[in-house]
């Protein structure tokens, strides 16, 4: 047997179910992915925003300690939340929500056997993009409208 000179070559060793050796391949990693290619940069997408709004988690549960703490902690976050880069935070949160929401809509079709072709593929890509757009000013339209 050779000597590796990488020891990442003894994780692609196995064995087939005869016992006959067999070189295993490596999982694709982020090197290998065109991301400008719209399959690869809306699955990387779809994963950070499922960490934004975990995230988002964190300032509901500070907003809801807040509120259970009393009148001037309450206060406090809603004086951040509502200053320019609380909205900010706010605005890019329901935009990862609406995305997040969109893709994975768009992952049970295909986990129902629909949308595999590349043409749909891409027209379903688009989709979720134009929908994020479109439902997260509507969403904001709607929380200004009322908001007072």
């Amino acid at each position: 047997m050779s000597i590796m000179q990488d020891s990442r070559e003894a994780t692609m060793i196995g064995r087939r179910s005869d016992g006959t050796p067999v070189r295993r391949p490596l999982s694709p990693h982020l090197q290998v992915y065109d991301m400008l290619q719209m399959t690869s940069a809306l699955s990387i997408s779809g994963r950070i925003t499922g960490v934004i709004w975990s995230l988002g988690l964190l300032l509901l549960v500070w907003w809801l300690l807040a509120a259970a703490a009393g009148p001037e902690a309450f206060a406090r976050v809603q004086g951040f939340l509502g200053s320019f880069l609380g909205l900010l935070i706010l605005f890019g949160m329901s935009a990862a929500a609406w995305f997040h929401t969109l893709n994975g809509i768009r992952h049970l079709a295909w986990d129902a056997g629909y949308g595999y072709t590349i043409p749909a593929t891409y027209r379903s890509g688009r989709a979720v993009l134009i929908g994020t757009a479109v439902l997260t000013v509507l969403t904001w339209i709607i929380a200004i409208a009322f908001w007072g």
